[in-house]
């Protein structure tokens, strides 16, 4: 028995080795319910809360270990990190996000002594409250969260009313009432088999009838649109030559027949924007008033003397001279140790080698008026806030159209971070019920639909042009609203109700 005991943080490994295998690009949301449904059937074990601590924390350390190990690569290949130290790095930062569900599961064996009140209520939402702090304590990283993984089953339809936390307790609701069936027979032999089916009925099938609903409609006309993807290594992007060559690459991918808008990756120049050549800007300008073509593309801007901001630049036809009004996005989610640098830690960005490594946060999430479009620009891994995507629909002039998001993710090659990446943009379309561009260095450039289908994608690595079509939408779902608020509530009733079962014995 102590053998098979002392197995089982190996077999919680496993089982979140295998839930990281349920994301893109296997895209298997019911693997991710079985893998947690194993998770939680371990825990209702554990003699401890402790034990069912150190469970939850071997699954994340599969879970992450497989899921974002491409952070090894970004700081090695890329940051020039001595291979020992970055691979210390990715484990210490695995090890760091392994700590929520260690929290999940140890404070759900803490307050809930029984079974089935733990597994059917209690640990489902200490899940899902437990993930959102991922996503949001010390700046959040909620790559990979649970919800995720379900942009192609059915509970994709509770989306636009519950956001992707949401679905995580969705996931987790399912995965707990499955747990039930591994408790012995003689335990809640009369109703587990009720529960479950009552589970899957309302989750699953409210997932069901969600994807039907319909929060927003299509406005105007469609816009033609090409999307960029210019494939310049990383390693090149620094160069003497560096910015030249930028210019060249995506200038020439840019021609073709007349478009509406044209968007290019995120920092196409790596330098502020006062240091690009007058000439490459005033190419761009022209391109866009002599084909009537809005044109938008990333670079720094350095406003005042050395104060940089990663930053969205937009051209429309009628802005031919220097001085006209930039339009102008900057990114407002930075990413800690690559884009501001956290207290105490300037070693560790210096360690890395990474130009322009302490940013300014922009302040306004306003869309930019280009082709006809209110476009609501975020760039790289911003998307994975949908909470703060949102922000667009709450300033003070027009809503959003679409979306469009930037990224350069030529820091980790050809890793699973590129389609995982694709699969956080889609369930920000799952939300919002409007459309996503993607404009990227190497990968996914692609057009998603107002449902979070990918209607059109260019291949991974490569150097081309997507020529597509897209159509504005308006309206606003319960998600755009309300944001999470309505799935932190729902959580907490959770734990009350599962507070009552504790009081009753169940």
């Amino acid at each position: 028995m102590n053998i098979v005991r002392g197995l089982r943080p190996l077999y919680a490994l496993l089982a979140g080795a295998i839930h990281a295998c349920s994301f893109a690009p296997w895209n298997l949301p019911w693997l991710q319910v079985l893998a947690l449904a194993a998770l939680f059937a371990l825990s209702a074990r554990a003699i401890s809360a402790r034990s069912a601590a150190v469970l939850g924390f071997a699954f994340g350390m599969g879970w992450f270990g497989v899921g974002i190990s491409w952070v090894y690569v970004s700081m090695h290949v890329y940051g020039l990190m001595p291979a020992v130290l970055a691979a210390v790095a990715t484990a210490a930062f695995c090890a760091y996000l392994a700590v929520y569900p260690a929290l999940a599961l140890g404070l759900a064996h803490q307050l809930f002594s029984r079974a089935f009140a733990r597994l059917t209520l209690g640990l489902p939402a200490l899940w899902m409250i437990t993930e959102w702090l991922r996503g949001t304590a010390l700046t959040g990283f909620p790559w990979l969260a649970s919800g995720y993984a379900h942009t192609d089953g059915p509970l994709a339809g509770w989306a636009p009313t519950l956001g992707m936390y949401g679905i995580t307790l969705a996931a987790a609701l399912v995965a707990g009432a499955l747990s039930l069936l591994a408790l012995p027979r003689q335990e809640h032999q009369p109703h587990r088999y009720g529960w479950i089916v009552a589970v899957f009925v309302l989750v699953v099938g409210g997932g069901w009838f969600g994807r039907t609903q319909s929060w927003t409609k299509p406005v105007g006309a469609p816009i033609s649109v090409r999307l960029v993807q210019a494939n310049v290594p990383q390693n090149l992007k620094f160069e003497p030559n560096g910015i030249a060559r930028a210019f060249t690459d995506h200038w020439e991918l840019m021609q073709g027949p007349r478009v509406d808008l044209v968007a290019l990756p995120e920092s196409i120049f790596p330098v502020p924007m006062q240091h690009v050549p007058p000439s490459y800007l005033q190419a761009f300008r022209d391109y866009a008033r002599t084909h009537q073509t809005a044109v938008i593309f990333g670079v720094f801007l350095e406003e005042p003397r050395g104060h940089y901001f990663n930053s969205a630049v937009g051209y429309a036809p009628a802005d031919v001279s220097e001085d006209a009004r930039l339009r102008r996005y900057s990114k407002r989610h930075l990413v800690p140790f690559g884009e501001f640098i956290p207290p105490g830690f300037r070693w560790f960005v210096d360690l890395m080698k990474m130009p322009i490594g302490d940013q300014q946060r922009g302040t306004t999430a306003q869309p930019l008026a280009l082709a006809g479009q209110q476009v609501a620009v975020n760039i790289c891994y911003e998307d994975l806030f949908g909470a703060e995507i949102i922000d667009a629909w709450h300033t003070s002039g027009p809503a959003p159209t679409l979306m469009l998001n930037i990224s350069n993710l030529a820091w980790f090659n050809d890793s699973l971070a590129l389609p995982q990446h694709l699969q956080i943009s889609r369930m920000r379309a799952l939300e919002t019920q409007h459309p996503m561009l993607r404009a990227t260095n190497t990968g996914a450039t692609a057009i998603i639909d107002a449902r979070g289908e990918v209607v059109a994608q260019l291949p991974y690595l490569t150097a081309g042009a997507l020529n597509g079509r897209v159509q504005g939408y308006e309206g606003a779902t319960p998600f755009i609203r309300y944001g999470n608020w309505p799935t932190l509530v729902l959580a907490g009733l959770l734990l009350l109700a599962a507070a009552f079962c504790r009081r009753r014995d169940l």
